[in-house]
This record gives C-alpha cells, structure tokens and sequence, in this order.
C-alpha cells in the first residue's frame, strides 16, 4: 500500500507534466532551464541519493521585479527505508534524471499576460522535491545499507538562501505555494517563509490539494495513522513537527494539517476538493481492499454505485468538517469545489480558464480570479460548495490545443477575466 501512495503522485506528476507541455506548445510559455545546486553538497543538503538540489527560475521584470512565487513541487511521501531507497532511483528522489530538462511554467507560473495577468512578470521559481519528506528531514548520518540520504530540511534551507541571494529578501510581494505533497511543505514553512522578508512586505501561502485530513471515525482512518507515523519515523521528524500541535496530542497526527493549520500565522489560501482524487482513491479505500472493484467508478463517475457513492460522500462530509473545525482566521482564504480533481494550479484547464471545465460555481469566479482577489486584499474569498453532495467530473473533452483557443476566446469577451 505504501507504493501505491507513491505510484499515484507519480502518474499524476506524469500526467500533469504531460498537460503542460502540450499547452505550452500552444500557447507558447517559456520553457526554464533548470539549476543544480552544487554548492549543497558539502553542506550535506541533498536528495535521497545524495544528487544536488534543482529549482528553475525565471527572474521577473517591470512592475513584477519587487515581486516573487515560489513553488513547490508535489510527489508523496516515503515511508520506510526501502520505500525511500526505491524512491532514490527516481525523479521523486534523485535529480540526476533532469539533467539536460527544461522546466515548462504554466498556470500560475504562466509567463503570458493573457493566461496570468496578475503573476506573469514576477520572480518565479519551481523547486524540486526530491526528499520524501516536505522537506522536512535532517538526519546526520547516510543510511550504511542504502546510502539513502534523509536531509530535506538542508535542501529548503539552502535553496532559501540562493534565492535571498538573488534579491528576493527584498520582495514587496511573495507568495510561497506547492500542490499536494508541496501543498502540505507549504504549509509546514509558511510562518518560516514569511521570516525572510521585510515585516511591510505582503507575503501569503497557497496550498493547492495539500488539505490531507486524518479524518477519525471516517474508512481507513487507522491506515492514515499507521501510513504517515511511519513517514514521521522514517524521515525522524519528531522534532521538526508544528509545536502547536506536538505538544497537545500524539505527534504521530501532526503531519494531518486539520491539527496545525488553524496555529498558522501567515495568510493562507486552502484550494481544496471536497472529493480529493488522491485522498479517496489512495488514502481511503485501502480500507477495503484498494481501488479493486472501483475502476469502472473512477473511470466514469455515472458508474458509481451506491455503496461507492456513500464513502466518497461520507469523505466529503469529513473532510468540511475538518475544514471548519479550523480556528478562525480572516486572513486565511479557502476555494472548496465538488469536481473530482487533485492539483490545479499549474494547469491552464484549472487555474485561467477554471469555468471551462464546470468549476465556476464559488462566487461566479475561476480559481486564478479567486486567489488573486485574496492575494491583493480585493476580497477576503472564502467559499466552499455545499450544495453539492455528489462529486462532479469537471474535466473537458476539448484537446488542450481547442480547450485553450476557447479559453482565449472567453477571456476575450469576459471582462471579470481580467484582473489588472
């Protein structure tokens, strides 16, 4: 079972990476060239392999030279040590496969005015997960039997400090953001992100499918337990864990952000689905038996029985309860749709043109539209479907090369699609 959680943020980050390069074909975003930071290695700040640290960068200009994104990439989590050293020999743990890559910038990191008029001439930088751990791992000594390397929290330390060097210290604007396992480092170095800067500088977080909820008393509960306790003990991250959490309950439950989101300083924006793909297919039913039985469901929603119908409902239920749990923030925004959907915001279909795919329903606004009103203090945007009880398919039938000309062609005759 612990493969299949890596398994499935594998194929989603393939099937992401896969969306983004055909859009970027169409529509033209820059491909970036990606930097391996060398000078980590005697700091000990590496992968699972021991492979430097890599990020992309691309530097901002204009009214966006004071201004700066930095995004974390998703890729789940290893729990044991030979899960991490499996791990180890791919792009989830080593970023030897990237050498001679390039980086495709899309959705938020989009550099088109057009698809990104609020963030497209900002700072922008992607960082490679390549830990296993949200970048949360420090452990002294290199596995003797795996050369496994567990130092995560070297890597976000020394990839800060290259980007402090390039100016970003000076940021007006910053906005650190990550989608899934990145969504959950988000919110894990929110508050330490915000330290890097001047106390004047607006500076906000974004978690993007990263909302992984324990969810007691919901199916699979005790396999989510034992799943990211051993997480925590592998990568030993007792002592890096959130303090407000740790010192009121089991630290073996605080890597589930429903327990230390709400002791979050920072602003904080929770893009969420209420029917999180990643969350029921790989974090739920395992509970009975895996995705066995499921796959003509998950393939095509109008397949579910009711049975099947009733868990994810029961997820959804959960899962909003969780969410407004959470100790009250005016600052911390939220979009909560119905789609059946993991991971948004790098993707054309989900952050510009949102509407296209049947996810407009929050305040009439597109997920960009939404963030960017809570960014820049336009609206404090805090809504959540709770009308819909059954999950929606919200993903288009166009090709990405039709998808995109319509979605020109709505941003075209949409005023409210322009934020400027």
């Amino acid at each position: 079972m612990e493969s299949g959680i890596i398994t499935m943020a594998g194929w989603l980050s393939i099937f992401i990476w896969s969306v983004l390069v055909m859009s970027a074909q169409v529509h033209g975003d820059q491909l970036i060239d990606i930097t391996f930071l060398k000078s980590a290695i005697p700091k000990g700040a590496v992968c699972l392999d021991g492979s430097p640290p890599a990020y992309s960068y691309f530097e901002g200009y204009g009214n966006g030279s004071n201004s700066w994104i930095v995004y974390l990439q998703s890729g789940g989590w290893c729990s044991s040590k030979i899960d991490c050293y499996n791990r180890s020999t791919t792009p989830r743990g080593s970023t030897y496969p990237f050498i001679g890559n390039q980086t495709n910038f899309s959705g938020l990191l989009d550099t088109n005015s057009t698809f990104n008029p609020d963030f497209y001439n900002w700072h922008k930088v992607y960082i490679y997960y390549c830990d296993g751990s949200s970048f949360m791992s420090d452990i002294k000594h290199v596995d003797p039997r795996t050369n496994v390397t567990y130092r995560g929290a070297r890597i976000f330390k020394v990839v800060m400090e290259e980007l402090l060097s390039k100016g970003m210290g000076n940021a007006q604007n910053a906005m650190l953001v990550g989608t899934s396992a990145g969504a959950m480092t988000t919110t894990l170095h929110c508050d330490k992100f915000r330290k890097l800067f001047q106390k004047n500088s607006r500076v906000k977080c974004v978690s993007d499918s990263g909302f992984i909820i324990h969810g007691k008393g919901l199916l699979g509960d005790h396999y989510r337990e034992k799943y990211y306790a051993d997480v925590i003990r592998t990568h030993g991250l007792r002592k890096s864990l959130p303090k407000s959490c740790t010192s009121k309950m089991n630290p073996n439950l605080c890597l589930f952000p429903e327990y230390y989101v709400g002791d979050i300083q920072t602003p904080l924006f929770l893009l969420e689905s209420a029917f999180d793909a990643f969350q029921i297919e790989y974090n739920t039913l395992p509970a009975v038996g895996g995705r066995l039985g499921w796959s003509n469901c998950l393939g095509n929603l109008r397949h579910c029985n009711s049975t099947q119908l009733g868990i994810m409902r029961d997820f959804r239920n959960t899962f909003i309860g969780a969410l407004l749990k959470l100790k009250h923030s005016l600052s911390r925004g939220m979009f909560v749709h119905s789609c059946y959907l993991h991971g948004h915001i790098l993707i054309i279909q989900e952050w510009t043109c949102s509407s296209l795919q049947g996810n407009n329903i929050l305040a009439n606004k597109t997920i960009a539209q939404a963030i960017s009103d809570w960014y820049f203090d336009r609206t404090s945007f805090r809504q959540i479907d709770v009308e819909n009880d059954l999950p929606r398919n919200c993903s288009s039938s166009l090709t990405p090369e039709l998808f995109v000309h319509k979605c020109l062609a709505t941003l075209s005759t949409h005023p409210t699609c322009s934020y400027s």
